[in-house]
């Protein structure tokens, strides 16, 4: 085998590896965390709890009047899902806002259970029925705690109500789709479709 002949051997093996090197990023790319989207073969449209959260967080704060009397607004929501229950759980800090109270404003926590409903028309996962969970209101006294816990409890699930969750773009849902129902999991929402 002549020098040459040789060198061409051995050289062979190293274009194969660069070659590999090369093409195997673009043949089969790293693992990436999963992303809202929609998948044609399932007919289903999923969303992570973490996208969840950042959409939420990005409609937050929420601020709602109750007559002349308070208002109470929503702050840092943390979002959880119960696929057991089939409901999903939203935390939030409470600041309420009144001329009656001293010191104004006033804070608490509250956590707020629901229902996913469909709307067409957004098209949106909304709120359901949200119904209070657990409310605490601190810094005032035992008899001011108890009203603003009633008045807060009746403004949240309100304010909630029909809260969109996750609301569609353009370009994520093909128009004549026809949702079939909606599953919490333990870390996503599926939305099916026919």
């Amino acid at each position: 085998m002549s020098a040459s002949a040789a060198e061409r051997t051995t050289r062979r093996p190293l274009l194969r590896i660069a070659l590999a090197a090369t093409l195997w990023p673009a043949l089969f790319p790293p693992a990436r965390r999963a992303r809202a989207g929609l998948d044609l073969l399932s007919n289903e449209f999923s969303a992570s709890r973490d996208e969840l959260q950042a959409e939420l967080a990005r409609r937050f704060p929420i601020t709602r009047r109750y007559g002349d009397l308070a208002s109470v607004s929503l702050h840092d929501p943390q979002l959880a899902l119960d696929g057991h229950a089939n409901r999903a759980t939203l935390a939030s800090r409470l600041a309420i806002v009144s001329p009656w109270l001293r010191p104004s404003p006033v804070g608490g926590k509250v956590a707020v259970s629901s229902s996913l409903r469909w709307d067409a028309a957004g098209p949106s996962v909304r709120l359901q029925d949200p119904r209070t969970e657990h409310l605490r209101i601190d810094g005032v006294t035992v008899g001011d705690a108890e009203a603003l816990e009633r008045i807060s409890a009746a403004v949240v699930p309100e304010a909630l109500q029909g809260f969109p969750l996750h609301t569609f773009g353009p370009r994520q849902l093909p128009f004549g789709l026809r949702v079939r129902g909606i599953i919490i999991g333990a870390d996503a929402i599926k939305v099916q479709f026919e």
